[in-house]
């Protein structure tokens, strides 16, 4: 097992969305919010949960 982290800056989630565009290229990794193609309903999804956690952080 390796440890992936994501890659974008300043980023320190779990790079749990690997990607690569043939095996002699090493993967790329992202956690779910930085990967860049999503559709629609992985949108929403998101939108949600940030918007839940700003809530979170008002009331705290």
């Amino acid at each position: 097992m390796y440890v992936h982290y994501c890659e974008e800056e300043g980023c320190e989630e779990w790079g749990g969305w690997g990607n690569s565009p043939s095996p002699a290229v090493p993967a790329r990794w992202w956690c779910f919010e930085h990967f860049p193609p999503k559709s629609y309903e992985q949108e929403q999804a998101l939108r949600r949960k940030l918007e839940a956690a700003e809530r979170g952080n008002i009331i705290q």
